[in-house]
């Protein structure tokens, strides 16, 4: 292929690209390209992918189902995250007593209130 031809599709297929980071669907390739992976690529890199025959341009089934998945990694990984700032204490029956008779001595009976 010319070189030419070959940047001219390239920039011919970017120009009719709409949005800034389309998703695009992997082809299988002879080189080992893996089929049916969804990802979001800038335009230059979609129009490449495309030229190359390599990729193709997701549908719009593949995309909702893309951000569902997304969407359900980013719940799993803010979960995740907030799990981990949970802080538990184990202490011993008397350091329980302990604490609560304190607590009670400082606040003086109950009935009196």
């Amino acid at each position: 292929m010319d070189l030419r031809q070959y940047f001219k599709k390239i920039k011919d297929t970017e120009a009719s690209l709409e949005e800034p980071y389309p998703l695009v669907v992997s082809l299988e390739t002879t080189d080992g390209g893996k089929p049916g992976a969804v990802i979001e690529v800038s335009r230059q890199e979609a129009a490449k992918a495309i030229v190359e025959n390599r990729a193709i341009l997701a549908t719009d089934d593949q995309k909702q189902l893309y951000l569902k998945q997304l969407a359900e990694r980013k719940r799993v990984a803010e979960q995740t995250e907030l799990s981990r700032r949970v802080q538990i204490a184990i202490i011993s029956d008397s350091e329980l007593r302990t604490a609560v008779t304190k607590q009670e001595k400082e606040e003086g009976p109950k009935g009196l209130r």
